[in-house]
């Protein structure tokens, strides 16, 4: 199969040779779902091309894309690159000042604004001075003329405008987990290159996704927009969070990516249906096992699924072996914003649990100082945008990316991500310690949603852990309360005793708050803002190693 050197080459193909063929499928809300063709769609990111094009921007303006994942999203990233701009996204959970100070930093000069919750809110951070344009389902924005209506009034851009592979096509505001986001530049050629992916799993016009993680991240850019700009699959998208397992039988997915917490999520409502134990049993049951799996995988509208992903942060082991039984063999990934998260997965049949795989085949990694891991890959970025200091600063006199993820590599070259150099923190007895292994084992428990380990100049380390919405209303009952405590107290102890000694966990606190993106203290991927959290709870820290209780209820 050639490869075309831009998305836009691949997608003028599409719209030739497909045009009639079913590509987005959009729930619009009241059990209302549009479908939209090859040709229709393009038709429509031509239209606002030739909008855009009337505006006369500076040549190569960032323009900003607000939205939660839609097939309009994609549209528009498509009208922008063919008008010749640059897309900059923007999470859809971002503060005000987050909005204010991406839209500065990026000098956008045009705002689309999509489907949204929460939007008045955020909205200030929208300065009132900038154009801005609405996508269906979006909130209402006044003044702001709706996609709908341009559209109607503009003829479709003719021909098949190119863009250089060369030239930026989209700047990625990292989630700033550590302070201020940066702008990752990637150029079409760097976005391309991400379809090693597709090839290796051999992705094809007839494979179907479900379009649920942020587009506003590399990693649904990759797999997703990537992965149907070049291979032309269909892509179908969630409605909302609580729809989701009704838009997955929708999608009835041939692949399906997801993060670790998701995958937790569904073992857990697994387990709400039907008890651990029991299900082992049936599963061993020759005849009886094949039928649960299929039902269960039927349940969560898994069972079409050929390749099954997990990735953005570690997934504890016992949950990848849970999923094989199952049927279900989830592959890892890694990758970074600033490589367009192309840089090691684990193949079929050669997973090796706690290891994300090796290196992709035009990819190279090997460790440097601390055992950091460095990577060179095809998709690393053009730099970070107006920093051309902390660009150098990313990278090695060779040119291999410096990644801030401590790791190991084994005889075969697979790659465990062992920590993160900054997020190492030292005990009062000069031990250091690398929290998130500890965290891993601490999501075991079922009720445990969300934990975070910390202890810097304490003897011990402490962890922090949120439970489960169910755990959380049922200890309002003394009695659930008593037990839930003695099942943790047994959790702490099992996972103590895999632990160094100086690693071991003096207390477990289990706190009421949610940790959420609203509050602070997650990042728009769901990775904890250690810094946050920590300052968040620091003047109490004594106090619960004062308490010398194994679990403390805050």
């Amino acid at each position: 199969m050639k490869i075309a050197n831009t998305q836009l080459e691949s997608l003028y193909d599409f719209e030739e040779r497909r045009k009639n063929d079913r590509w987005l499928v959009q729930p619009m809300g009241g059990g209302v779902v549009k479908e939209l063709t090859f040709g229709e769609a393009m038709d429509q990111a031509r239209r606002m091309a030739s909008h855009l094009k009337s505006l006369n921007l500076p040549e190569k303006s960032n323009i900003a894309i607000f939205s939660k994942n839609t097939a309009w999203w994609l549209m528009t990233d498509i009208a922008i690159w063919m008008a010749g701009h640059v897309s900059v996204p923007l999470y859809p959970t971002l503060t005000p000042e987050t909005i204010g100070q991406i839209l500065d930093h990026s000098g956008a000069k045009l705002i689309f604004i999509g489907k949204l919750d929460g939007f008045p809110a955020m909205q200030p951070g929208i300065p009132k001075s900038l154009p801005q344009i609405t996508l269906p389902l979006a909130p209402p924005v006044e003044g702001a003329p709706s996609w709908e209506t341009l559209i109607a009034a503009q003829q479709p851009l003719e021909g098949k405008p190119l863009r250089p592979a060369t030239d930026l096509a989209t700047i990625v505001y990292t989630s700033g987990s550590t302070g201020v986001p940066k702008g990752v530049m990637h150029s079409f050629a760097t976005m391309v290159a991400s379809d090693g992916l597709a090839s290796r799993l051999e992705v094809k016009p007839e494979d179907r996704m479900l379009s649920y993680l942020p587009l506003a991240h590399v990693f649904e850019r990759t797999i997703v927009e990537t992965g149907t700009f070049m291979r032309g699959m269909t892509v179908f998208f969630a409605q909302s969070l609580e729809t989701f397992v009704e838009d997955l039988k929708r999608a009835r997915p041939t692949l399906f990516i997801s993060v670790p917490r998701l995958w937790l999520k569904f073992q857990a409502g697994v387990f709400d249906k039907m008890p651990p134990k029991k299900l082992d049993r049936l599963l061993g049951i020759p005849l009886v096992g094949t039928l649960v799996r299929k039902k269960v995988l039927k349940g969560l509208g898994l069972d079409q699924v050929r390749f099954a992903g997990s990735g953005s942060a570690p997934i504890p082991a016992e949950v990848l072996h849970w999923y094989r039984k199952l049927g279900l063999e989830l592959l890892e990934g890694y990758g970074m914003s600033e490589n367009f998260s192309y840089s090691h997965m684990t193949r079929p049949g050669e997973v090796r649990v706690g290891f994300v795989g090796r290196a992709h085949d035009d990819c190279q990694a090997r460790l440097g100082e601390g055992n950091e891991i460095q990577v060179k890959s095809p998709c690393t970025m053009l730099g970070y945008f107006k920093a051309p200091e902390m660009t150098a600063e990313m990278f090695t006199p060779d040119g291999f990316l410096k990644t801030g993820d401590q790791g190991e590599i084994d005889e075969k070259g697979n790659l465990k991500i062992t920590g993160r150099v900054k997020e190492l923190f030292k005990t009062s007895k000069g031990k250091y310690v690398a929290p998130s292994p500890i965290e891993n084992r601490l999501l075991l428990h079922p009720d445990v949603e969300q934990a975070c380990v910390s202890g810097a100049g304490q003897g011990q380390p402490y962890g922090l852990v949120v439970l489960s919405l169910k755990a959380r209303n049922q200890v309002s009952s003394a009695d659930h309360k008593a037990r839930l405590e003695a099942e943790l107290k047994e959790h702490l102890a099992t996972v103590n005793k895999a632990l160094d000694p100086h690693e071991q966990l003096e207390v477990v606190v289990v706190l009421a708050e949610e940790w959420t993106t609203e509050n602070g203290m997650l990042t728009p991927t769901m990775k904890l803002r250690r810094h946050a959290i920590e300052k968040k709870y620091n003047d109490r820290v004594d106090g619960w190693y004062g308490e010398k209780k194994e679990v403390l209820w805050a």
